[in-house]
């Protein structure tokens, strides 16, 4: 008697972690699921033609260190080459963006059974966060060398140039910032604003969920 009771404690037991494994592979999985639903549909928007130049969320405007220069400028009737440079930006952006589902393939599958369920309890932005954290340096790299090319087709680095040219004329302050490393670095921000939203868009809205797995998953 003791024996069988012993037998289905055991059993029992060895069924719950099964059972817990089971889960935490599903959480893991649905958790992977999201992000690539997430990810590809932000880079699909801001891969578009006015993906960042329409979009007032991540649109790349003058760099702060730069809006006297715009101010000026615009009141001395440069308001077209302003308008050209900032145009340029954000087409640059737009074109980096295409690159960008490789590297966060790769970190998705490397995401373990620990990321996932901490991006589970997390915030509505944690799974946006883990993957700041693993794609900011491989995009940097990727994206930098693309936006300098994509800058130098439309002559954006020409037109900076000349802009910075005419405000320096009329300022004791030069001013020549690295017109590539910044619109690299509102690419990004912009891309990960972007896939915040969406993630908040899966949590939050069941609409959004387009399986079983994530209506199942965040749907508790």
């Amino acid at each position: 008697m003791k024996s069988a009771i012993l037998f289905c404690f055991s059993f029992l037991i060895l069924s719950f972690a099964h059972a817990q494994i089971i889960k935490s592979d599903e959480i893991a999985k649905g958790l992977k699921e999201a992000l690539q639903v997430g990810t590809s549909r932000s880079i699909d928007l801001l891969s578009k033609p006015d993906g960042f130049f329409g979009n007032a969320a991540v649109k790349i405007l003058m760099p702060p260190e730069a809006e006297k220069i715009e101010k000026t400028l615009r009141n001395l009737g440069f308001g077209k080459q302003v308008d050209d440079a900032i145009l340029s930006m954000n087409r640059a952006a737009e074109d980096a963006s295409k690159s960008a589902a490789p590297i966060f393939v790769k970190a998705i599958q490397d995401m373990s059974m620990e990321d996932a369920v901490g991006i589970l309890k997390g915030k509505d932005d944690a799974a946006t966060k883990y993957l700041q954290t693993k794609t900011t340096d491989s995009l940097t790299k990727n994206f930098r060398p693309i936006i300098e090319e994509s800058l130098k087709k439309v002559d954006a680095t020409k037109s900076w140039n000349s802009i910075v040219s005419q405000y320096n004329k009329f300022s004791f302050k030069k001013i020549n910032p690295d017109l590539a490393a910044y619109v690299t670095e509102k690419s990004l921000n912009g891309i990960y604003l972007q896939i915040a939203a969406e993630e908040a868009k899966i949590r939050k809205d069941p609409i959004a969920r387009s399986s079983d797995l994530l209506k199942k998953l965040f749907g508790k």
